[in-house]
């Protein structure tokens, strides 16, 4: 876990080192550089140890010169890769370098590597026969990739503060990303707060020419459900997802570091941390989490009630509203490009407990949205029948009478569900998803930036994303929405700048692709059974976590930001 940062073109090594700079948290561990002033090849790369600490040393070439690599992430199938690469002839300097086996990888396969690629990546392979560059960023998005595209440079960072260090890079603010930020609370790639420069969208490649820096942006992987007929009975698609989920932990258990858990409490995490403990045991894996004194917001009663019955040694630590209000400032400051998530408070803190004492920590992002656990997807089918069964007068009346009741600032209020869903309901299909997950309402964009805003623009996105999906069935519309949008795009970004800022690594099982492969081809009513979210987990959690857990209602990592 890195990071990185370059330019091809126009620059010098004082720009380079500026913009290594500015990622240091990244990769407190070591800085280096690949600088060929004659080329206009500058290459830099800040290292947070992991894996092969001895021989993993970035940036890496092979022995015979031809090719350099700058990578930031994991590939948790790099041994098998590796094998396989040594049986077509390729030859290792390092032990167990992932790095190397994409330069081999890279070498064999072209751009089909991704393809081969489980685990989550953005990286710059400079092929000095070919005079080509070629960057990719994993299939999720896990690892960020910012670029601008010059005309006498292209220039790449993990950041956008230190893309900016470099004197071509625009300083212009995007008012379609703006506009775009207040819709969805967040900036959807490849959009940037910056005209002109760009995020390299998830499950996509780049390649550069070097000899007149045009460039080329194509997609290797989108999350299309496939669901497909199975003779098998419920019980053996259960053991299955077990067995899938089960190798993805143990997969993101080999490090050369210390590695933990977060444990919130839900059944995610919560089945995450019992699967890890049943291979690391108590004396390697702790479970971190974080409280709060607002009792509808605190999660710690389950999390210690799981902690006792899979035997790990948890630590708790607790935001106060005060604590929350110190860190805040500091935060704001590093945050690199804005979202609007008040959960990135105490995921900061969470990713600061865990750092004192591990390096790498497992977490359970990835399952509400490939299993259908929000809230929103229940609320798909009470619509259906709202949208029947109440006329159009009877619905503003009902939103007169909502926006009457008074606020309440506990989780997940009544008022505050009731209110999203009305909301929700003024508007066509295509749109309600969005419009329920905005920080805003379309009448108050139009409020705040002075005109009538074109919805349907607004959220092309979105749109795009439930238009575009090769399933009719609304749930796994859904999915793909979640997964293109709110995954990538806030929950990915709020959980890497925060463990970033630590030098914390995370990483999510849920995401993995053998796993994510497997759940596409399952049908909705395994994710979604009348109002139970994520069945299939529920069930396969049963000889795994307590009761209690199993049957909590879901709860987000959210804070009393009311208050």
């Amino acid at each position: 876990m890195c990071g990185i940062a370059g330019f091809f073109g126009a620059g010098d090594e004082a720009t380079l080192r500026r913009m290594t700079a500015r990622i240091a948290h990244r990769g407190p561990d070591d800085e280096s550089f690949l600088i060929e002033a004659d080329r206009g090849v500058h290459l830099g790369f800040r290292r947070l140890a992991i894996l092969d600490i001895a021989g993993g040393k970035q940036p890496m070439t092979t022995t015979d010169g031809a090719l350099t690599i700058v990578f930031n992430g994991q590939i948790y199938n790099h041994r098998g890769l590796r094998a396989e690469l040594e049986k077509l002839g390729a030859r290792f300097a390092s032990d167990h370098s992932d790095t190397e086996v994409l330069l081999h990888g890279w070498r064999q396969w072209g751009d089909d590597l991704p393809n081969r690629l489980n685990g989550m990546w953005a990286f710059a392979i400079y092929d000095r026969r070919t005079r080509k560059a070629f960057f990719s960023r994993d299939r999720f998005g896990k690892k960020p990739f910012f670029y601008f595209a010059g005309k006498d440079s292209f220039i790449f960072a993990s950041e956008l503060t230190a893309l900016r260090e470099h004197p071509a890079v625009p300083s212009a603010l995007s008012q379609r990303a703006l506009q775009k930020y207040f819709a969805y609370g967040y900036v959807p790639a490849p959009l940037t707060f910056i005209e002109g420069v760009a995020k390299l969208p998830a499950g996509h490649s780049l390649t550069l020419d070097l000899d007149d820096l045009a460039h080329r942006v194509a997609r290797y992987w989108q999350y299309q459900p496939a669901p497909q007929h199975d003779a098998r009975n419920e019980g053996e698609l259960i053991e299955e997802f077990r067995a899938r989920l089960d190798a993805a932990v143990a997969r993101r258990l080999v490090a050369d570091v210390p590695v933990g858990c977060f444990l919130s409490g839900g059944i995610d995490s919560s089945t995450v941390t019992a699967l890890a403990m049943r291979h690391a045991g108590k004396d390697r894996i702790k479970a971190f989490s974080i409280g709060f004194e607002e009792a509808s917001f605190d999660e710690t009663r389950f999390a210690r009630l799981v902690a006792e019955h899979v035997g790990a040694d948890h630590q708790i630590e607790i935001l106060s509203i005060q604590r929350a209000l110190d860190i805040l400032p500091d935060l704001a400051a590093r945050w690199d490009e804005p979202i609007a998530d008040s959960s990135m408070l105490p995921t900061y803190l969470l990713c600061q407990h865990a750092r004192r004492q591990v390096t790498v920590a497992l977490g359970g992002d990835g399952a509400d949205e490939l299993l259908a656990g929000y809230d929103p997807f229940r609320a798909l089918r009470y619509a259906r029948w709202y949208e029947k069964l109440v006329p159009k007068p009877v619905h503003h009346a009902l939103s007169l009478v909502a926006a009457r009741l008074p606020v309440s600032h506990r989780y997940m209020s009544f008022d505050f569900r009731l209110k999203r869903t009305l909301r929700g309901m003024d508007h066509p299909t295509h749109l309600r998803l969005p419009v329920w997950m905005a920080p805003l309402a379309p009448s108050e964009l139009n409020e705040l930036f002075s005109a009538p805003l074109d919805l349907d623009d607004v959220y092309s996105e979105a749109i795009d994303a439930w238009d575009n999906c090769a399933s009719s069935d609304p749930i796994e519309r859904t999915i793909a929405f979640y997964i293109r949008l709110y995954l990538q795009d806030d929950i990915l970004v709020k959980v890497d700048r925060a463990s970033m800022l630590h030098s914390l690594e995370v990483r999510a099982p849920f995401l993995d692709i053998e796993l994510v492969d497997f759940l596409r081809h399952m049908p909705s009513r395994m994710k979604l059974r009348g109002g139970t979210a994520k069945w299939i987990l529920r069930e396969c959690a049963k000889s795994l976590l307590p009761r209690e857990v199993l049957t909590r209602s879901k709860q987000g990592f959210a804070v009393p930001i009311g208050q």
